[in-house]
């Protein structure tokens, strides 16, 4: 029997739109892991204010977007896309990186990553069938924020390692529960209910 509710607990127009400035701001935050890759790398590991002002607009662009989509009333597909891949391509980036200058271990770079595909996976297999992204879950988008925090700490303050400890185990609490939180609404959709 097909469920009938909608499971984003609301109803908007979602557009085909490509080019919108939410969409524009979420694809420069896939950019900017390379310049403060670079920056650091090249300033032999050194914080410079160039790399803090990319890392804070990393930061604030992925509030931006969905916000300005939304005061816009111009939610699009290719947004719902968008914005999760370049969370994801830019956590990438500045992860592995922090893997490279040993602040941040190989094995939970490896779990997040696993995580992350089998959430991509799963959106792709609900393209196919049902022909349109789902949004992000709120506890996914929690997990994103303070992964944020545990990679910020590791990057800003390499030697606070009770920190590091603290978000790491925070991150993975949060990436488990997300997780499964993202099965349960994947399982509901192929149940049939409606979602933006």
């Amino acid at each position: 029997m097909s469920e009938t509710f909608n499971i984003d607990q609301q109803q908007f127009e979602v557009k085909q739109d490509l080019f919108t400035w939410s969409n524009l701001i979420s694809f420069s935050r896939i950019l900017v892991a390379f310049p403060i890759v670079w920056l650091h790398y090249t300033n032999g590991q050194q914080i410079t204010w160039l790399i803090t002002v990319l890392v804070l607009y990393g930061i604030l662009s992925d509030y931006l977007d969905g916000y300005i989509a939304r005061l816009t009333h111009r939610v699009t597909e290719w947004g719902k896309i968008l914005d999760p891949v370049a969370d994801k391509f830019c956590a990438f980036f500045l992860f592995l990186y922090a893997v490279y200058i040993d602040i941040i271990p190989l094995w939970f770079f490896l779990v997040e990553i696993g995580r992350d595909l089998f959430i991509v996976g799963g959106s792709l297999y609900i393209r196919k069938l049902r022909g349109k992204v789902a949004m992000a879950v709120m506890s996914g988008k929690i997990s994103v924020n303070v992964l944020g925090l545990y990679w910020l700490s590791a990057f800003f303050f390499p030697d606070a390692y009770a920190a590091h400890q603290m978000l790491m185990g925070a991150s993975l609490a949060l990436m488990f529960f997300s997780f499964f939180d993202y099965l349960y609404r994947f399982n509901l959709i192929l149940k049939g209910v409606e979602f933006n």
